[in-house]
């Protein structure tokens, strides 16, 4: 019997999916919630509970935390330990700190030369309002975010200066990406062990500017043209990553990339695709660890 760990949320939807996937699989279950991993320094350890991680035949990272903050970090970095020390991780934690940080997944996109929306970063206000100027309206994003948490839209007029010192508290870094016309539509091109799997869109009729499901958003199947399929599979290719979902958007003039997810598309692949993303990965994992000695 393989022993296969999932880093997930208790009671979480793809946490608790995945988990399940792994049992009905191997007949092991393990849950390992991410507050509750403990590192044993001197003695090389790191436990969950009472169960000593390295004893483990492998770890699948699901969800590193309920909400996106710099602390995931450094509970990845723990991880990290595990995996240096030889317990096959999926994904790497450090493939995975590269995404996690807005800003780091951005420069390797533009790196690997990814169309992107026109973007500024910068820590002063004047700076940034010359951004929202430029761009006629602009989104300010949280470096540690995700489904538009804490995402702010301005446009030109009276009132940006001041919304943008307020946002500069919590955000002195600013990521300022020019507000592009979703037309109700952006897409989830998701890979499994770099190979692309499928697409689903999300889709909204309320008007709202992003297509999340907090904002109206609905999960719907999608069958993109290989454009955007290679694109994607260019997008994700630095990041190494087994389980992805690149998010893209349609323009006229051609499709560009959001960001890539390490944690995206599980409910999207289901709800929109009929495609249980949760037992293709245990299945992916469980082909990828080595047999029981």
């Amino acid at each position: 019997m393989k022993k296969i760990g999932v880093v997930g949320i208790k009671g979480g939807w793809s946490s608790e999916r995945l988990a399940d996937a792994v049992e009905n699989l191997t007949g092991f279950r393990l849950l390992v919630e991410p507050d509750k991993i403990r590192l044993d320094l001197p003695a090389g350890k790191v436990w969950h509970e009472d169960t000593e991680l390295s004893s483990l035949d492998a770890l699948i990272i699901k969800k590193i935390g309920a909400s996106y903050s710099p602390d995931l970090l450094d509970r990845l970095e723990v991880l990290r330990f595990l995996s240096e020390r030889g317990l096959p991780i999926f994904s790497d934690p450090a493939r995975i700190i590269r995404v996690l940080d807005r800003l780091a997944c951005t420069i390797s996109l533009q790196l690997a030369g990814i169309p992107m929306p026109p973007l500024t970063i910068t820590e002063e206000v004047d700076r940034a309002l010359a951004a929202v100027d430029q761009y006629g309206s602009a989104v300010f994003k949280p470096l540690y975010s995700t489904k538009a948490r804490g995402m702010l839209v301005l446009s030109p007029g009276p009132d940006a200066r001041r919304s943008i010192e307020k946002y500069r508290e919590n955000n002195p870094v600013m990521y300022i990406q020019k507000k592009i016309d979703l037309r109700g539509r952006d897409l989830g091109v998701v890979f499994l062990g770099g190979e692309y799997l499928t697409t689903y869109a999300r889709t909204t009729e309320t008007g709202a500017w992003n297509t999340t499901t907090a904002s109206g958003g609905k999960y719907t199947p999608y069958d993109p043209p290989e454009e955007i399929i290679a694109l994607a599979h260019r997008a994700q290719k630095p990041f190494a990553l087994d389980f992805t979902c690149v998010d893209v958007v349609e323009t006229g003039d051609g499709p560009v990339v959001f960001e890539v997810s390490a944690f995206g598309g599980f409910r999207g692949l289901l709800e929109a695709q009929g495609i249980d993303a949760a037992w293709r990965y245990a299945e992916y994992v469980q082909a990828q660890v080595p047999p029981c000695t």
